[in-house]
């Protein structure tokens, strides 16, 4: 299921959200709170998109422990429960942050489907007059990503020496630092909590 997941193009995730996701949040939290591009289904559904990528990575942690570890453990008497929280999980811990980072970074940069279901409409607001949780970070409205706002503004005909233009390669450099803030932060962890074996 894992590797079906991890084929489908972002567009159907996209669809998906908006077909599906959306109707089921309009249905059971009101027509009324919830608008037709949300970013909550979008988030769902940019969720769903990273399990398969970040359960691999995972997977590929917890199988490169190595299997005396294990056998020490039963030999003592633990229980399977026992071993894979108290040695498999701690020995590679490093491995799992990793893919979890991966993950995050892959959700920071998803277009499609944040494009197709919270809509391409950046959310402007006037500070002191539009509520704090009532619209400014309401995830039942509609919003945009930098990534999705790159690709809106891209998409039509731009002007060099436009601001249009050079938002986008703000954006652009402002997702870069992002990521490799997000990078550091995790080789950091991952280089902390790492564990050598002969």
């Amino acid at each position: 299921i894992l590797e079906i997941l991890a084929g489908i193009p972002t567009v159907v995730y996209g669809y998906f959200a908006l077909q599906f996701v959306t109707p089921y949040l309009r249905q059971f939290l009101g027509e009324d709170m919830v608008q037709i591009f949300n970013v909550a289904s979008a988030g769902i559904v940019v969720g769903i998109l990273i399990i398969p990528l970040v359960t691999s990575l995972s997977e590929d942690a917890i199988h490169a422990v190595p299997n005396s570890l294990r056998q020490g453990a039963l030999a003592l008497g633990a229980t399977r429960w026992e071993t894979a929280r108290q040695i498999i999980v701690p020995a590679s811990l490093s491995g799992i942050a990793a893919a979890f980072v991966v993950g995050i970074s892959r959700a920071v940069g998803e277009t499609m489907v944040v494009a197709i279901a919270a809509g391409s409409g950046p959310r402007n607001f006037e500070a002191g007059q539009d509520s704090l949780f009532g619209y400014i970070l309401n995830p039942f409205v509609s919003g945009e990503t930098m990534t999705g706002h790159m690709v809106r503004i891209s998409g039509g005909d731009l002007s060099y020496e436009s601001v249009e233009y050079y938002s986008i390669f703000a954006i652009g450099l402002v997702l870069f630092a992002m990521t490799f803030v997000l990078n550091l932060v995790a080789r950091r962890f991952v280089t902390k909590y790492r564990e050598v074996y002969e």
